[in-house]
Parts: structure tokens; sequence; C-alpha cells
């Protein structure tokens, strides 16, 4: 701990996404290492309660896929700070249903928060990071969705397959600069996202199923957060975690797509109390 406290200590840090779940759990810890955190979220009384609950930090209330919003939030931040030393897109929604009963409007709003916040955080954040005479560290949250099949969930793992790819490309991209990424690739965890997640056709018939499972089964978001900051802290470009659940996974899906699959569908099952 005593390294991560002195890696982290006097640091400026954005987290979208910072009022709740795994997006809370990084902000405090951030601000128990030292750092100074920007707390961001689209509910703005939830981001000011974590605000209050830090020695250092600041409330803000936004959009992620409010483009203006985001710059807007940039200057406010390079205002009062002059810098930023860790840019958490980690602001995200989630989405269950089969292809054949997902809706438009669906698509357009988990692309329009899960990618397009990205998109927003790196147009408004990076231009001014890589001017930066100081090293500084995009982490994107992307998901174990993003690396293995998941059915009934492929639009949020096509949301998060997307953010795997941005990033991906964006870390060989900044390879000669300041700037590292890591990207951030969670299993299940104990967070709100199954009840807030839009569920349709027969998944949302049994999403309380799901948010029974993932209470009961979830790894701590604080969990993350630690394997997170201490994977930033090595400049690591992924941070897989649970690291047994998502890297046995992947390594599964790379080895045999056929057999991930199949262990995928009983997974979803299980969740969602299929059989």
């Amino acid at each position: 701990m005593r390294a991560l406290d002195g890696y982290y200590a006097d640091k400026i840090a954005v987290v979208t996404g910072a009022g709740s779940g795994i997006g809370l759990a990084i902000a405090q810890l951030l601000g128990h290492y030292g750092a100074k955190v920007h707390c961001v979220d689209i509910h703005g009384d939830a981001a000011l309660n974590v605000a209050r609950g830090l020695h250092n930090a600041r409330a803000h209330t936004l959009d992620v896929a409010d483009a203006l919003a985001v710059c807007k939030l940039a200057d406010a931040v390079y205002a009062e700070d002059g810098r930023v030393d860790l840019l958490f897109n980690n602001a995200g929604i989630g989405h269950t249903a089969d292809v054949v009963d997902i809706e438009l409007d669906d698509w357009r709003k988990v692309i329009d928060v899960n990618v397009m916040g990205v998109v927003h955080g790196l147009h408004a954040f990076l231009p001014r990071m890589i001017k930066q005479s100081t090293p500084s560290h995009v982490v994107n949250t992307a998901s174990g969705a993003g690396l293995i099949p998941h059915p009934k969930m492929a639009l949020y793992a096509a949301s998060k397959h997307a953010v795997v790819g941005l990033s991906t490309s964006l870390s060989a991209e900044l390879h000669a600069s300041n700037v590292k990424v890591t990207i951030l690739c969670p299993g299940v965890i104990n967070t709100a996202i199954a009840k807030s997640s839009r569920m349709r056709g027969e998944t949302g018939v049994h999403q309380s199923n799901a948010v029974e499972f993932y209470a009961m089964n979830g790894a701590s978001p604080e969990s993350v957060a630690k394997d997170l900051l201490t994977d930033v802290c090595k400049a690591k470009l992924f941070c897989l975690t649970p690291r047994v659940q998502v890297g046995l996974g992947w390594w599964v899906y790379r080895l045999s797509p056929g057999l991930a699959m199949r262990i995928m569908r009983a997974q979803i099952n299980k969740i969602l109390g299929l059989g």
C-alpha cells in the first residue's frame, strides 16, 4: 500500500460515474491515497455525497453523452488545477436482451453513454494531457463482455468491444507520448448495474434473478478499484478483475471460441435463472 500511497499522492484525477459502484470505489481509494478527485456523475447529489466524504475533492453533475458538457468540465478542471494526471472514463449503463428484442432507441442510448461517453472524455481532455510536461494516464472502463461472448447482452458487449478496440489502438498511438492507457475489464461485480440495466423480452421477466445473482456472487467494487489502481501504477494495458474469472474466460475464448460460447450461454442462463 505504501507504494500506491506514494504514486497517487497529490495526483489530479477525474472520475466519471463516481456516484456509485466501481466509480465510487475508485474515487474513494484515490482519495485514500492522497489524490485530489473530481467526482463526476449524472446524479449530482450522489457525486456531491462522494466528494464530501473525501479530503480533497470536487463534485460535478453532467451526462457524459453531452459532448459540450464534458468540454466544459475539462475547462473547469484545467482552470482550477492546471493539469489532469488521471482520467477515468468510467460512466456506463447496462443492457440485456436478445438482439431481436432490442429497440433502436436502446442502441442509441447505450452507444451514446458507453462509447461516446469515452470519446467525449478523450476529445475534451486528451489534447491537453498530451501537452502536459508531466506523465498522465487514461483509464477506459470496458468489461469482460468486451473480451468474451455474452449472449443476451449483444448491445452491451458491442459497446464494450468498441471501448477495447478504441483503447488498444489509442495505446499503440500514444506509445511515444507521456500518456499511458489502461482498459478496465470487470466481470460480475456487486453493483446496481443489474437493477438499473434495461432488460427486454424474456430477460426482462427474470431481471430480479440477475439482481440477486450479482448481489450474492459479485466481487466487491472495492476489490476492482484496488486491482485497477495497482495495474495503473504498473502501466498495464489491461486490468482484468476478478483476475481468475475474467482472465480464465478470455484465455478459454482465445483457445476455443466454441467452448467459450457454450460456457457463457450456461453462465448467462444461470444468472437469469433460466435453468
